[in-house]
């Protein structure tokens, strides 16, 4: 990453200022010894944005980690609106719901627990839908979730991935590891798959944004 970049994600950052309910996030997530992987501080503001102005009333969340991204999320859905986030383990889905009830945002969420395509399978079977949907999970899955999400959508739906530059590997013709090429391939198909509208910010480690047609 330049200096350059460096420097404008911390300003960005200072602008936004210090979030009570998200510092409290990266705490337990630092108590606990969980991955410090949660998304950045400017890009869990958009998330809130997007969900806000794309008028989401069901949001699904692929990767729960502490509930940084679940706050973001929580915090735009309409009145009445839900999050579902799938997370692998148990541990990190109580800590998540934790957060979110100490934001005061716990009634708006579920926590579903277990491998997420089964959990996405079985949701499908249930009939469920969702106006927008953040994949922040295993990266050589992304292009499993992606096409879960698409399915799972309903017609202008939301989809958002977080990690899409993977600290510059998938622009890196030297890296072809299993997550890079994973991670190629879901960007390819988020923006110019004709199933969807889609782009790619270059900021922080990447997010790539797409909205079903």
């Amino acid at each position: 990453m330049s200096t350059e970049q460096e420097a404008a994600e911390r300003y960005v950052d200072g602008l936004l200022g210090e979030d009570a309910d998200l510092a409290r996030v990266h705490k337990a997530i630092e108590a606990q010894g969980m991955p410090q992987i949660s998304i950045a501080s400017g890009y869990g503001r958009l998330l809130t944005m997007l969900v806000a102005m794309s008028g989401a009333e069901n949001v699904l969340e692929i990767g729960a980690l502490g509930g940084y991204s679940g706050i973001c999320l929580a915090r735009g859905l309409r009145e009445g609106g839900k999050l579902t986030s799938l997370e692998l383990v148990q541990g990190y889905a109580d800590t998540a719901r934790a957060n979110l009830e100490a934001a005061g945002l716990g009634g708006r969420a579920e926590y579903i627990v277990g491998d997420a395509k089964a959990s996405l399978a079985e949701l499908e079977k249930t009939g469920r839908k969702f106006d927008f949907f953040f994949i922040d999970a295993d990266k050589e899955s992304y292009p499993e979730y992606l096409e879960w999400a698409i399915k799972l959508g309903n017609p202008g739906a939301v989809i958002t991935g977080d990690n899409a530059l993977l600290h510059g590997r998938t622009a890196d013709p030297e890296k072809n590891g299993p997550s890079v090429l994973a991670m190629r391939g879901f960007n390819e198909t988020m923006v110019r798959d004709e199933r969807l509208t889609g782009t790619l910010l270059p900021a922080y480690d990447g997010l790539a944004i797409a909205r079903i047609k």
